[in-house]
């Protein structure tokens, strides 16, 4: 009987917990949430996906890895995601779960394949779909790891972990990801398919043995009105899947760009500097890149981590280094490369048994050498020995891991965005039930529990093969998201787009590392101030990589800007117009008032550009108008209606505090930091009895410390008449004043003599 239904009860286990019921179907089977719809027709074996309550779907002619003639609905329990429910397809080879839980945005798909031997698993298709959308396909475009394409071009190359099929226009689309990656290195390919796009999702398991039942990684589907949420929704499953929890973000200084400091005196010589002028400010590692080991190689480099080279810029040793670092009450950071060795090296001559081989050589890789097999335990242990020295016996306590792509033993593709063939699965390993990816993830849980949980851990870098992408969550702290970068600009872009690309995961499954920013005197201004305002205010990980005490005092002074990072989580207005995003918004409502910094930024080295995009759109909020301040044309923005603007030279920026009209006094932004107020600014409030605008400021001592503030706009303005802190700040020596007020614009200073945070009253009258 067509569409007949009839209610068992089974007691089983399901791929997605506890299983409470199921319903049976001849042939269509339907199931819905408040968010989506999934139905599976039996007599196409296609599944389709819709919007609860839509007539027609976003998603159609789904077709399985194996499809089935059986399917039955499911209502489930899991442990991570709560109550759902499930369709499952099965046949004699496979069964997938289309599963709907309330508490997330996606509806996701888990297969098993059930084998009949012992067979080998290289590459898998377990899904193909269409996407459909009333916008014409010329117009959409793919949102990959290979940033923005058009859907229809035959060069797109395909992404990593994740694709996002969108609508530039009203930012709408469809997020199609790989929520783990365990075993499997998942991919998406877009393509087309009549007037909808074609999306394919693949593994890559590299020859592995397979299992008698072979349980496929989750893959996610969401359609969001906005496809940066959903892209931000995807790393907020990513964490919540692995239980991701960050440690407190560093601001680092690292040798590798900067070869006069890479020796044990004139480090520690620039790590005293920093400790006076800059760790008031939020600097915290003193980090040392290549050159300190042991080894000889002709590949890249030496690659003998267990020892230091006598004759080389560390005489006396790693652990003294690590300890003067140490007692200046910063952290010590070491880089190495734990995967990676050199078979030739006579300190390998008796580990030969360490490394994948290709026809029974030892496989090597350009710049990586010789990759480690990890699935040997004695190869694990190595690994873990090295890293126990580093860490617990040297002492160090920030690490930057390099060469990641080595433990998967596959190529370098550096700089790899989109898909590439890295012979993934040419070596051959000694455990051949065990991935390429579970090896590289059981070595990095072997330097995880080696280092102990009060290592930081830095991944470098997803450029030189991003399939370490998606095997790496959950095992670091943060991540190199892009290649190195230089001083000149086109190199120094590459952090702006790699960190914007991959902006959803900062903060969420690790701290991106987009490399240093550059404020040398040799560097324009206009060219240091955007690199180091992009970073402050995308708030990704702060590096540098200079002679401090060599700075300027202007370039110094514009280094302290961009510490500490703020710990928010902003995003780009165009992320789908740009190659990289011109606007970005940060906003800030931890302290119970809205604060908005807008950065208007243009990367075009010789080429002037005006740009102007409306309130609304950026995502402000509502207002009629809005006052601003513009931080480094260090003035007040006379108020202006419902779009922003600035006409901007070539490879420069301009960042604005901007705050709705209000008819009392408020704070548009502070001098501390690139983010107007927020790192600095805890608290504020009006009191409309006393008439005065009161809060908390977190002040550097001897740094000038400056309120912006908008009195009245568009109301008759206030006069400032007295500014002052509480009374054992005033004894302690904290001075404020009010510097200047010219109609609506007041500028009050706060002057401390340490660092504190500063309770301050500005009493007003009305004009």
């Amino acid at each position: 009987m067509k569409n007949a239904v009839r209610r068992i009860l089974i007691v089983m286990p399901t791929l997605a917990g506890l299983l409470i019921s199921a319903f049976v179907s001849a042939e269509n089977v339907t199931i819905e949430n408040g968010r989506y719809r999934a139905a599976y027709d039996a007599q196409t074996q296609r599944f389709a996906l819709s919007r609860a309550g839509d007539a027609a779907p976003f998603l159609d002619d789904g077709r399985l890895i194996e499809p089935g003639e059986r399917a039955e609905s499911l209502q489930i329990d899991d442990p991570i995601w709560g109550r759902g429910q499930a369709l499952v397809v099965s046949s004699e080879k496979a069964e997938t779960s289309i599963l709907l839980f309330e508490s997330a945005p996606f509806v996701m798909l888990q297969t098993t394949l059930h084998q009949t031997g012992n067979g080998v698993i290289d590459s898998v298709t377990p899904y193909r779909y269409r996407l459909r959308s009333d916008t014409p396909v010329s117009q959409l475009r793919s949102y990959g790891t290979a940033g923005l394409k058009n859907v229809e071009a035959s060069s797109n190359p395909g992404s990593y972990a994740f694709l996002g099929v969108v609508n530039p226009k009203d930012r709408s689309g469809v997020i199609s990801a790989w929520l783990t990656g365990e075993r499997g290195s998942g991919l998406v390919f877009s393509g087309v398919d009549g007037d909808g796009a074609l999306i394919q999702a693949r593994l890559d398991y590299g020859g592995v043995q397979s299992k008698t039942d072979e349980e496929l990684e989750t893959f996610l589907i969401g359609d969001f009105d906005d496809a940066r949420l959903g892209l931000e929704a995807y790393a907020d499953a990513m964490a919540r899947r692995f239980d991701i929890h960050l440690p407190p973000q560093p601001t680092v200084y690292c040798t590798w760009y900067h070869a006069r400091a890479s020796n044990h005196a004139d480090l520690l010589d620039n790590a005293r500097f920093a400790k006076e002028n800059l760790a008031p400010y939020g600097f915290s590692v003193i980090q040392i890149d290549d050159g300190w080991q042991l080894g000889k190689s002709d590949n890249g480099p030496d690659k003998n981590f267990t020892g230091h080279n006598p004759d080389g810029p560390y005489p006396d040793g790693m652990q003294p280094t690590a300890e003067a670092i140490h007692d200046l009450g910063l952290t010590p950071g070491l880089w190495f490369m734990p995967f990676a060795g050199t078979a030739d090296d006579p300190f390998f001559a008796g580990k030969q048994n360490f490394f994948a081989t290709e026809d029974g050589k030892p496989f090597e890789v350009n710049w990586g050498g010789t990759c480690f097999d990890l699935t040997r335990p004695e190869v694990r242990e190595y690994v873990a020995s090295t890293t126990r020295r580093i860490t617990r016996e040297w002492g160090f306590k920030y690490l930057k891991l390099d060469g990641l792509w080595t433990g998967m033993a596959a190529d370098i593709c550096y700089v790899n965005t989109g898909f590439k063939n890295d012979r993934f699965g040419a070596a051959r390993l000694h455990d051949a039930a065990m991935s390429r990816v579970e090896a590289y993830r059981a070595g990095m849980k072997t330097v995880r529990d080696a280092a102990g949980p009060d290592v930081f851990i830095l991944g470098c870098n997803l450029a030189q093969n991003m399939r370490t992408l998606s095997a790496s969550i959950g095992l670091f702290d943060a991540m190199r998201i892009g290649p190195d970068n230089g001083r000149n600009w086109d190199s120094m872009k590459r952090g702006p787009f790699s960190g914007s690309n991959l902006y959803f995961l900062h903060g969420r499954v690790w701290y991106n590392d987009p490399d240093p920013i550059y404020v040398r005197d040799n560097v324009p201004l206009d060219h240091a101030r955007a690199l180091a305002s992009w970073d402050a205010l995308t708030g990704q990980l702060n590096a540098s990589s200079t002679q401090y005490d060599e700075l300027s005092p202007a370039r110094l002074s514009l280094l302290r800007r961009t510490m500490p990072a703020h710990g928010l989580l902003p995003r780009p207005a165009d992320l789908f117009d740009e190659t990289i995003p011109r606007i970005w918004l940060l906003t800030d409502e931890k302290n119970g008032v809205r604060r908005d910094v807008v950065g208007l930024f243009n990367w075009d080295e010789k080429k002037s550009v005006t740009i102007h995009e409306s309130a609304s759109r950026i995502g402000l909020p509502k207002a009629d108008r809005y006052a601003a301040f513009d931080y480094w044309g260090d003035c007040f923005i006379d108020p202006f209606g419902g779009e922003v603007g600035a006409d901007l030279p070539p490879a420069s920026c301009r960042i604005l505090a901007i705050r709705p009209v209000s008819p009392e006094p408020a704070v548009l932004g502070t001098s501390r930091h690139i983010t107007q107020g927020a790192i600095d600014l805890i608290e504020e409030r009006w009191d409309e009895t006393k008439k005065t605008l009161s809060g908390v400021s977190r002040v550097v001592g001897g740094d000038p410390y400056e309120l912006r503030i908008a009195a009245g706009v568009e109301s008759g303005g206030w006069k400032a008449v007295e500014a002052s802190a509480a009374d054992d700040e005033r004894d302690a020596g904290v001075l404020m004043r009010i510097v200047s007020q010219n109609e609506w614009r007041v500028r009050v200073a706060i002057d401390s003599p340490v660092n504190r945070e500063v309770h301050w009253t500005i009493r007003f009258t009305a004009e």
